[in-house]
Order: C-alpha cells, then sequence, then structure tokens
C-alpha cells in the first residue's frame, strides 16, 4: 500500500473511531523502527474554572505561603539602605519614593498584571517558562520530540492569531539558530541557578534580621546562634512537605501583616504623617540630586523591598492566578506600604536610629509579641522560596539539566509541591554557613540583592520571548514590557554590583557554579542520547534475532529501559550476548520528559508493536510535576495499557475490513504453554507457520488458535511469571580524538557528578531482586 493510501486509511480510521464515540485514540500498526509510537488514549478532562469561594480560599492560603519574604523585607530595608546613617531627613522622603514606585512597578505591574499569566499549565519558574518556549518552537536541544505529544490534553497549543507572521519568524530564527538554542537553555539554567541561589540566602537574611530584636539585650552572638538553631528547626521540617508546614502559617502572615500595616499607620499619624508627600515622584529626582554617587549606591538597600516577588510566580503551581492578584492587591500591597510610611514616618523624628528602624518604632506594649510574631514570619519567609527551590529543581531534573535526586512528592492535591533530600540538607549547611560567616543582615544583604535581581532580568527577556512567539504581540508592545522594566532591573541590579567585593560575589560564584554543574549535566546527558539514536538496533538484527536457534524465550515480562524514543537502543545486543534468550513478553520502555507540568495518567502510556513476536516498544511521558510510580503501580499500569493497545489495535484493522495480525498468526494453546515455561524462538515461528497454513482447512486448529482475548490471557499469564527490568549500565567515556575540553568534561566532571548522585535504578525505585544489570561504553 502506498503511503497516500495508508494516510487517506488514517484518516477514514479516525474518522470512524470518533463516530464511535470512544476516548481511546487511532493507532497503526507497522513494525518500522523509525515510526513513531500510536496514541493508547486522549483525555481532555480540564478542570472546569474554581468558582469565587474556592478562590478567596487559595486566597487566604497564598498568604501563608507567597508573601512571607516580601512581608518581612521591612525588618531590614531602611537599615540596609542608610548604611553610613541619614545625612538629610529629605532622604528619607525620597527613599520612601523610591520604595513605593519599586513595589508598585515590580510585584504589582510586572508580576502580578503580567508574568503570572506567562504560567505552564499553573506553574512558574524559569523552566515552567522554558517549557512553555519549547512546546511552541523546536527549540529543544534534545531530538525526542514526538507529533502525539502535541495532542496531550495539557499541552494546549491554542493561542492567538493575530501578529501570526512576526510570530512565526521569531520561532524560525530560533529554531534555525543552535547559538539561540544553546544561549536561551543557558539563561534558563542561569536563572534557576539564582532562584536556588535565593533559597539560601532567604532563610539566613530572614530570620538573622528577625532575631536582631535581641541583639540589644544578649549581643549579636547570641543572635547568630539562636538563628542557626532556627535554621536546623526550619529544615528539620522540610520533609513533611509545603502542604502540611505551609498552609498552617496563612494565620500567622495575616497577623504579620496586621502588625506591621497597623504599626505602620499607627507611627504615621503619632510621628508625621506629611511622609504621604513621597508619593510625589519628584522626591526621587531631588534624591539623587542632593546624594550623587551614593545614591546610587544605596539603592541596593531599596531593592531589598521586592525581595520575594519571584515567589509569586515560582510557587504559582500551589494556587492560581487570581488568588494570587487577589491576595497581594488587597492584603500585601497596603501593609507594606503602610510599614514603610510608618517607619519613615518615625524616622522623621529619630533619624539616628536607622540601623534597627523596626523594633525601634513599635510601641513597647506589642514589642514582645511583634518579636514573636517576626519570628514566626521569618521561618515562612524562608519556608516560601525553599519550596520554590524545590519545585524548580524538580523541572530542570526532569528536562535533563540536574543531576538525579530523589524527589519526594508531599501531596497529593497539589503536584508542584516536593521535598528534595539532598538538596534540603545542601540548603541547610549553606545557610548555617553563610549567617556564621557574615553575622549581620548589611552584610547578607550585598549578596542577597545580587541574587534577585538577576532572575527578575532572566524572568523579564523569557517572557517577552513568550510575548512575541506564543501570545503574538506586537513589536511595540513587547518593547513597551521590556524596556521599562529591564530600565528599572539594570539599574538596580548595576547599584548591586558596587557591593560585588562586600560579599556580591557569593551569589555569582554559587549561580555560575551552579550553572557548570547544570550544563554538563545537559551537555553529556544530550550526546548520550544522540550515541544511542545513531546506533539504534536495525531491523535486520531483530529479524536475524527471531531466526536464530541459539535463543530462547524464557517465562515472565521483560522490561529493557532506555531514554531512547525512535527505535531500539544498543544496548539490547549486548543483553543478548551475555544471556542468549529473551522474556516471553519484551517491552522497550522509554521514560520521557514532556515539557509540560502534568501528564494525565490515561495519556502516559504509547506503544508499538515492533515484531510479532511479542516484542513491543512502549513510551512513557511524565510531566515535570508528575510522581513516579513506585513498580508495582508501575507494572500494572503498564500491563493494562498494553492489553488495551491489542484491543484497540485488533479493533482498527477490523475496521479495515482486515484480519489482525494477532489472528493471521496463531498459536495452539499447547504451544503457548510451552512458551511460557521456556522454548526456541525457531521453533515458534515453525509452530506459526504450520498454525497459519492450515488455518482454513483443519478446525481443530481454528479452534486452538489466539483470538484477542487469548492473547490478552498470554500476556497475564507472562505478568504472573513475573517482571524483570532490564537496564544498561552505561559508561560514558570521550572519544580519544575529541578535544581536551571535551575529555575533562566528560571523564571528570560528568563523571564525578554521576558517581556521588544517584544512580537511574535507585531514581525509579526498581526492586533489586529483578533488576538485571549489563555494561555498555559509549564514546562521545
Amino acid at each position: 500500500m502506498s503511503r497516500e493510501e495508508d494516510h487517506i486509511d488514517m484518516e477514514s480510521e479516525t474518522k470512524m473511531w470518533k463516530e464511535r464515540k470512544t476516548t481511546r485514540g487511532s493507532l497503526h500498526r507497522s513494525d518500522s523502527l523509525n515510526l513513531k509510537a500510536g496514541k493508547v488514549s486522549i483525555s481532555a478532562n480540564h478542570s472546569s474554572k474554581l468558582g469565587w469561594r474556592a478562590t478567596l480560599i487559595l486566597a487566604f492560603q497564598s498568604i501563608g505561603i507567597v508573601y512571607g519574604d516580601i512581608g518581612t523585607s521591612p525588618l531590614y530595608v531602611y537599615a540596609s539602605t542608610f548604611t553610613d546613617g541619614i545625612s538629610n531627613n529629605d532622604d528619607i522622603l525620597g527613599v520612601l519614593s523610591l520604595i513605593i514606585y519599586t513595589i508598585v512597578f515590580i510585584p504589582m505591574l510586572k508580576y502580578v498584571f503580567i508574568v503570572l499569566w506567562a504560567n505552564d499549565n499553573g506553574n512558574g519558574g524559569a523552566f515552567a517558562l522554558y517549557s512553555l518556549i519549547c512546546r511552541h518552537a523546536k527549540v529543544s536541544l534534545f531530538p525526542n520530540q514526538q507529533s502525539e505529544d502535541k495532542e496531550l490534553s495539557n499541552y494546549r497549543l491554542e493561542t492567538p492569531s493575530n501578529k501570526l507572521k512576526q510570530a512565526q519568524k521569531v520561532k524560525q530564527m530560533l529554531e534555525k539558530s543552535y547559538f539561540a538554542r544553546v544561549l536561551l537553555l543557558l539563561v534558563t539554567i542561569m536563572g534557576t541557578s539564582m532562584v536556588i541561589g535565593d533559597g539560601i540566602l532567604t532563610p539566613s537574611i530572614s530570620v538573622l534580621s528577625a532575631v536582631s530584636g535581641i541583639s540589644r539585650s544578649l549581643g549579636q552572638g547570641a543572635v547568630v546562634g539562636i538563628t542557626v538553631v532556627i535554621l536546623v528547626f526550619l529544615f528539620s521540617m522540610q520533609r513533611f512537605g509545603t502542604d502540611k508546614v505551609g498552609y498552617a502559617f496563612a494565620p500567622i502572615i495575616l497577623l504579620w501583616f496586621t502588625f506591621i500595616g497597623g504599626i505602620g499607620v499607627y507611627n504615621l499619624f503619632k510621628y508625621d504623617i506629611g511622609v504621604l508627600r513621597a508619593f510625589n515622584p519628584k522626591y526621587i529626582v531631588d534624591y539623587f540630586k542632593r546624594n550623587g554617587k551614593q545614591g546610587w549606591i544605596s539603592l541596593g538597600g531599596v531593592f531589598l523591598c521586592i525581595t520575594g516577588s519571584e515567589a509569586m510566580f515560582a510557587d504559582l503551581g500551589h494556587f492560581n492566578v487570581r488568588a494570587i492578584q487577589i491576595s497581594f492587591s488587597f492584603v500585601t500591597f497596603p501593609a507594606i506600604l503602610a510599614a514603610y510610611s510608618g517607619q519613615a514616618a518615625y524616622l522623621r523624628k529619630f533619624h539616628e536610629k536607622v540601623s534597627n528602624t523596626f523594633y525601634e518604632s513599635i510601641p513597647n506594649p506589642l514589642y514582645w509579641p511583634t518579636f514573636v510574631v517576626a519570628v514566626a514570619a521569618s521561618i515562612i519567609a524562608s519556608q516560601a522560596m525553599i519550596s520554590g527551590a524545590f519545585s524548580i529543581i524538580s523541572q530542570a531534573l526532569n528536562m535533563g539539566c540536574f543531576p538525579r535526586v530523589k524527589v519526594v512528592h508531599t501531596s497529593t492535591k497539589h503536584g508542584g509541591q516536593v521535598y528534595i533530600p539532598e538538596v534540603n540538607y545542601m540548603f541547610m549547611t549553606g545557610c548555617i554557613a553563610v549567617s556564621v560567616a557574615f553575622k549581620t543582615t548589611e552584610k547578607i544583604s550585598h549578596a542577597y540583592g545580587i541574587a534577585v535581581v538577576c532572575d527578575m532580568v532572566i524572568t523579564t527577556y523569557l517572557v517577552s520571548l513568550i510575548m512575541l512567539v506564543i501570545w503574538k504581540k506586537s513589536t511595540w508592545l513587547v518593547a513597551l514590557f521590556v524596556l521599562p522594566f529591564s530600565c528599572i532591573e539594570f539599574v538596580y541590579l548595576s547599584s548591586q554590583l558596587t557591593k560585588f567585593i562586600e560579599g556580591g560575589f557569593l551569589p555569582i560564584v554559587f549561580a555560575i557554579f551552579l550553572t557548570m554543574v547544570m550544563g554538563i549535566w545537559h551537555y553529556v546527558h544530550k550526546e548520550r542520547y544522540m550515541f544511542e539514536l545513531n546506533n539504534k538496533v536495525s531491523l535486520d538484527y531483530l529479524t536475524e534475532l527471531t531466526n536464530n536457534p541459539n535463543i530462547n524465550r524464557v517465562p515472565g515480562i521483560g522490561l529493557l529501559y532506555s531514554e531512547l524514543v525512535q527505535g531500539i537502543p544498543p544496548i539490547f545486543p549486548h543483553f543478548i550476548a551475555n544471556l542468549p534468550s529473551i522474556h516471553s513478553v519484551v517491552v522497550f520502555v522509554s521514560i520521557k520528559a514532556i515539557p509540560i507540568s502534568k501528564v494525565e495518567l490515561e495519556e502516559r502510556y504509547l506503544f508499538r508493536q515492533v515484531k510479532e513476536y511479542r516484542i513491543f516498544r512502549c513510551v512513557v511521558r511524565y510531566g515535570y510535576n508528575d510522581l513516579y510510580e513506585d513498580p508495582v503501580e508501575f507494572e500494572n499500569q503498564l500491563v493494562e495499557n498494553l492489553k488495551e493497545f491489542i484491543r484497540q489495535e485488533s479493533f482498527i484493522l477490523d475496521t479495515k475490513g482486515k484480519t489482525s495480525t494477532i489472528e493471521q498468526v496463531p498459536i495452539v494453546e499447547t504451544e503457548r504453554e510451552d512458551i511460557l515455561q521456556g522454548s526456541n524462538i525457531n521453533d515458534i515461528s515453525a509452530n506459526e507457520g504450520k498454525s497459519s497454513s492450515s488455518i482454513n482447512t483443519c478446525d481443530r486448529v481454528n479452534q486452538g488458535a489466539l483470538g484477542v482475548e487469548n492473547e490478552i490471557k498470554f500476556i497475564e499469564k507472562a505478568m504472573e511469571k513475573g517482571v524483570v527490568y532490564l537496564l544498561g549500565e552505561a559508561e560514558v567515556v570521550a572519544d580519544p580524538k575529541s578535544s581536551i575540553i571535551n575529555k575533562v568534561v566528560v571523564n571528570y566532571a560528568y563523571s564525578f557528578l554521576r558517581k556521588n548522585f544517584r544512580q537511574g535504578n535507585k531514581l525509579m525505585a526498581i526492586p533489586r531482586k529483578r533488576l538485571l544489570k549489563v555494561g555498555m561504553t559509549y564514546e562521545i
């Protein structure tokens, strides 16, 4: 049959399939190893939009998860801005004006009303933006895209059609330029590295600033000691998950906002309500005229008023856009503006107390209650960025950009809530080291701001790319977004860099180190895939294998793991060479990361029969928020989907007026039992040929022939005999002819990472007793 006729038949099959009102997808039976796997099912179960009641509940919960960082910034902003004291009282108005408009432009306008909409099925962060771009443009460096992926219910490629020509031009430019694709990935990795760095610095500065309220009575040494104890407690609690730890914090943060907002209004009316003149931006101009270079340097402290803004985007997967918009606009925004205004009013009367403005401005009866709530709020502030960093690392791991670590999903309701033990202990060690080394919030703030502003700059440019390629906005509208926000952020970044020697180097060094680790891992990971793709097993090999009298079938199901989705991996012949037998049912399993947050269970498995002798290929697709099942559950799901595949394939072929392949190659019941007990492949072929030749003449054989249900029973009996996991232990080495840099990266850097992080079988929790590994060397 020609390709055109085949294509027409496939269209008619699909139409007929839909007319029968089934939720299952049409499948194409083919033995070509290069064709895509057939689709098992399509599900379009999208949850309906939440009502206002549910949205308001989420808005309340978001207060305890998202705003701890930006909400505790009033603890240290003025102290970090006026490091050398206040020389002119009007400088207070200038700094307050800067704080007001910085909060209005960055967290309110940029994040709440623009960036939040650039989410990936409700998930935020640098890798969520990258995965969104990968779905609409072929920019991924991994050549494992399949046309069936676009049919996933969460893929969602429907976008506005205006400015289509411009969007296509940008898209083609990205797809054709290898440099642009690599740069896009590196920028994403750098943004992720900055957020991870933020996850280390946030707990240090938040807890240290809150505990500093007792420095007057106990001294700075005691403050550092108590901070370390709180940090150990904080990271010990992470294993319980955001769902249990975080949601209970909403009332505390709400109480915190009530305290700082109420105290701010009290100080405003008591000391100087005239500071509200700072809403006039002319005080910003006057401030820079008076202070010049020193005023520009002080922007590093002012910028700390919006630290935590990126948490609104990173933690978006736990809530929804409307919930974040409501909670920020009606709770967080007015509370922190009142707090900064009240502190400014207090400083107008007592500018010499700027080093500890927050605690000095608290009325005496409220001092200790506020101190207790401040410590609790600082712990919650740390929780927001730590959980956000966990989510982003989980995304990077599934995109092949982070060494293997154990990801624990801590909530059945929210797939984005994860806990990573190894990273948690690394964070704890880093936070304690930073707190002990820097001792004061002023010194930590020099490092803290750089990490945050760099992440904001990267987010600005990734969102602008989404506006062009996906939202298809006009160039002038995108420029209206990019130019103002990037200018503001670069001004703040330039100010932060003046503190490079004083501690600002820390996040830069940390981000460079993490970027190198993630970049090396992704590079070798990609080259491994390319090696398998270029050395995949030919159809001739499988044909030769089926005719080889020395190869036996053994009882059970064999699952051979590989990342390859386009063919049979080169590790397969090594298994046959070491163990000259294959199982009665063989499935080549490819675990594939899809650039979406979640793949519905009904859409996860893609099957295709490779050869007639029960050799299948299965692509198992996971989103970056999906949970890997335990082995028993995985086996059951895979076998159930395999049986459904057999039913569907038979149905499709029946609708074409043909007899299914399974029925064309019948096996007598007694022969089926022989296969399960172990027999020769060639003998099976001979028996099948005899049965096939006599099918129209021998009623006895016809009655004994396997139909679809009998074939399914065969699969079930093979399942009862046991499932064995076949895993290739590939050692990756640099090609002797490659460059010195490649040899260092592959033979030393990657080898070190691979040996010191989790192995694939541990990550997938494969039972040791049913695991069979064969080694092979890949030269890249």
